[in-house]
């Protein structure tokens, strides 16, 4: 996958294409929704930007979505300590930021267009139910689990029964976890967009089925590749 963000492509697009590019126009005071029908100079002028920085704060993120969903086959032949140190840098911490960006626009659409769409009011509810379990479940695998896992895997931890216990408790707040996402795709309409859908509308959306995304990833990593590895 290239990279083709060109000082010619519209803002709006390139939103829609990348829906965390989002950020970068936020931190630049460049309006992605109302005013996202323009060419990417046109808001840099407006904006007295520098171009090529600008273009380099996109190409960050795009180099960040573009690892996030590279295949995770390969990994079925790296050992556990490389695969923890992989999730712990490309989902945790990706996850992290995308739910403490994501949280304002979630709270803003339901808080403006609640009253016209109240499935928005459960999405809020969902989103930060998600976001409070995620957290926690990843804490506990970077405070607990892995930490066990990694001894596991250097045979220097002899209780198994034990790491075993603690994985089984993972793999259950990850059904958990993908519950709430279903009820999130389920009450969204697979996040069917109403006609008077404004650009921040959109762009939760959007955003919210990226994150579902990483998530099923990360869980896949884990659920199939490592923890099978100890509980087989």
């Amino acid at each position: 996958m290239t990279f083709t963000i060109t000082e010619n492509s519209l803002v709006k697009d390139i939103v829609n294409e990348l829906p965390k590019t989002s950020d970068v126009f936020k931190k630049n005071r460049i309006d992605f929704c109302c005013g996202g029908n323009i060419p990417l100079s046109q808001a840099v002028a407006q904006n007295m930007l520098n171009m090529d920085s600008l273009l380099g704060e996109l190409k960050v993120v795009f180099e960040k979505y573009e690892n996030a969903e590279k295949d995770v086959e390969v990994w079925t032949e790296s050992d556990s300590n490389t695969i923890i140190d992989h999730v712990i840098s490309n989902y945790h911490r990706v996850s992290e930021e995308e739910l403490k960006m994501l949280s304002p626009y979630v709270t803003k659409v339901s808080r403006v267009h609640g009253d016209n769409h109240p499935e928005l009011l459960k999405v809020n509810e969902l989103f930060y139910e998600f976001k409070k379990e995620l957290i926690e479940h990843m804490e506990k695998e970077e405070a607990i689990v892995f930490p066990l896992i990694k001894q596991l895997a250097d045979g220097t931890f002899e209780n198994r029964e034990e790491a075993i216990n603690k994985i089984v408790e993972l793999e259950k707040e990850h059904d958990h976890a993908g519950e709430i996402l279903r009820q999130i795709r389920e009450v969204t309409s697979d996040f069917e967009l109403p006609l008077d859908a404004c650009g921040t509308y959109r762009l939760v959306y959007a955003r919210l089925e990226a994150l579902e995304g990483l998530t099923f990833m990360h869980v896949h990593l884990e659920n199939n590749i490592l923890f099978p590895r100890y509980i087989a």
